[in-house]
């Protein structure tokens, strides 16, 4: 799997803002379903919390498309 590199500004983004702001997602909403019904991994373990921080180094998988935080 490829993984499309994604830089952020702060020292954390949350798991549904990631979503949305890598384009993976269209809505909040949207990003809340895929979450809650565990079709997201984080470092490769299902994570079923929309609010999760992410770091950077972390890796996201939704729908075989993976992004890695900088």
């Amino acid at each position: 799997m490829n993984f499309e590199k994604i830089k952020i500004k702060e020292d954390f983004i949350r798991l549904d803002s990631l979503l949305k702001f890598s384009g993976l997602v269209y809505t909040g909403g949207h990003a809340k379903m895929v979450i809650q019904s565990g079709e997201v991994t984080v470092n490769g373990e299902t994570c079923l919390m929309r609010g999760k921080k992410i770091y950077k180094g972390d890796k996201v998988e939704f729908e075989n498309k993976g992004i890695i935080v900088e």
